[in-house]
């Protein structure tokens, strides 16, 4: 069969979706990122009172900086451990997709980080709840990755950028959910307190214990959402049977070496030992990740095109480079922008609502910031939408971070700006991803690479925590320091090819 021919018979099957049908799997992916949102956003709310009680015996007898400074390590130790796992679970939930279905794997990445989120109310240890946090991540790591194929693939590639654009305002709006329910458990505090509830489940752990919700959206999915049409003639083509259970020990040795990684940066190691361990490490996880997609594409080597644009050594240099693109914002988010709840926290000890407050102002930002990203990826091309968005984003975080902040309306109204311009990379990501795989390896390709750079942005939220204490424990040196890696964006990008005007690959 000719490639034309083959590429009508997937546009054909496509076409034959029903608009139901299609509306209900972008409805159920728009719920998964929402919850996705509500996961990434749970902790930032709850990590300060939840780690000062988890460490309250370690933290006694300290002055307020040392023990400032305890809690900002563990927190940074949770971040990127959630971030290595959403990275695992990118690659494993991205390769079970393209192996037994989109809908099916992502009813299995839901319950995942459904179940071990609400777990996080009953930890009782600051190392349980990096355990917790890293199990839920899998899931959603995954749940990203599936969604943003099965609608991509499912609506054919058409309206993109509006797409694009609705996957980007999900994720956020899980982040105003997080605060939306902190504020209102907040209204409830004597409520909750007359009912025999200790502080701990009044500030914390009760929001924690909210994040089982998504796994009702579960039987939702897998009863009423329709299989990616172009999966299907992949897998009736038999192009789907070369993926092997065994090829996921190469994800489970990345993930040792990312942990290895993280315990360079979490125990006093000398800063060359550091330096030449994360390289190491980061080549090492990178050859582990890759592996499961490179075995596939040896068992079926013999149904590629050398010529095309899905030639095997381009689908793996594409995934390097969309893993660097990713992982630009991705750091800049995690090691800087996801720490303005903290330092809230610390500016306003006398008001709770401050936390809940920075990232509902910040998430609202978010929302409109995910459109605009996918609008401008469409309108001014991809390559330069993205050093747009660099410039702008580093110029937000340091006008937020300006040392003399107090917690006031000029705060909220810098973190919402922050917050919209930094968030419209989580729409022009979507947009650009699926547009660099063909169906085959979608899935996965996407899912590595935006997931690979969650594990550069564990490596730099551990750094926040060390440039901390070199500046005294002081958030807008740290963070605008971290911010920097935004000018690295500007370099990367044009290592990545121009896809405005291509098709989405079959």
């Amino acid at each position: 069969m000719s490639n034309a021919t083959s590429e009508k018979n997937v546009d054909d099957t496509c076409d034959s979706v029903s608009s139901w049908g299609k509306s209900l799997a972008l409805i159920a992916a728009l719920l998964g990122w929402l919850f996705d949102g509500f996961e990434m956003g749970l902790f930032p709310v709850v990590a300060r009172p939840a780690l000062r009680d988890l460490l309250a015996n370690a933290t006694n007898g300290l002055d307020a900086e040392a023990a400032e400074q305890l809690v900002g390590l563990w927190n940074s130790i949770t971040i990127a451990g959630f971030l290595v796992g959403a990275a695992a679970g990118g690659v494993l939930f991205g390769w079970l997709g393209d192996r037994i279905g989109r809908v099916r794997a992502m009813s299995l990445s839901i319950l995942t980080y459904a179940l071990f989120s609400g777990l996080g109310a009953f930890v009782m240890a600051p190392w349980q709840i990096v355990v917790v946090r890293f199990v839920a991540a899998l899931g959603m790591g995954g749940e990203w990755s599936l969604g943003v194929a099965l609608v991509m693939e499912v609506w054919g590639g058409r309206s993109r950028a509006l797409l694009a654009g609705l996957i980007g305002a999900a994720a956020n709006l899980g982040y105003a959910l997080v605060a939306t329910l902190s504020l209102s458990l907040e209204a409830m505090r004597q409520t909750m307190q007359n009912w025999g509830l200790s502080n701990e489940w009044v500030q914390w752990r009760a929001l924690m214990l909210c994040g089982v919700l998504p796994a009702f959206l579960t039987l939702f999915v897998r009863l009423f959402v329709p299989e990616s049409q172009r999966w299907e003639h992949e897998h009736k083509s038999g192009n789907t049977t070369g993926w092997r259970t065994q090829d996921l020990l190469g994800v489970l040795f990345g993930v040792l070496c990312c942990f290895g990684i993280i315990g360079l940066w979490s125990y006093p190691v000398a800063i060359e030992w550091r330096l030449i361990g994360t390289g190491v490490g980061l080549i090492l996880v990178a050859i582990g990740y890759m592996y499961p997609v490179f075995q596939y594409m040896l068992r079926s080597a013999e149904t590629w095109h050398p010529t095309s644009h899905t030639a095997p050594n381009l689908i793996m240099r594409r995934m390097l480079i969309g893993a660097l693109i990713s992982g630009i914002p991705l750091l800049g988010t995690w090691a800087s922008v996801q720490w303005a709840t903290m330092w809230a926290d610390q500016l306003a000890e006398s008001q709770p609502n401050a936390r809940a407050y920075t990232q509902l102002v910040s998430a609202l930002g978010a929302v409109a910031g995910g459109f605009a990203g996918a609008a401008l990826g469409a309108w001014a091309g991809r390559r330069w939408a993205y050093v747009v968005l660099c410039l702008g984003s580093f110029a937000t975080v340091w006008f937020f971070y300006q040392p003399d902040r107090v917690f006031n309306a000029w705060f909220l109204l810098a973190v919402g700006a922050m917050g919209g311009v930094t968030a419209a990379f989580y729409g022009w990501l979507p947009l650009y991803l699926p547009e660099l795989f063909p169906t085959r390896v979608r899935a996965t390709g996407q899912g590595f690479s935006f997931n690979f750079g969650r594990i550069l942005a564990a490596i730099g939220a551990l750094q926040t925590s060390v440039i901390m204490q070199n500046f005294g424990g002081s958030y807008p040196k740290a963070c605008t320091a971290m911010a920097s890696v935004y000018f690295v964006g500007l370099v990367v990008i044009w290592l990545a090819p121009e896809t405005k005007t291509r098709p989405l690959e079959d």
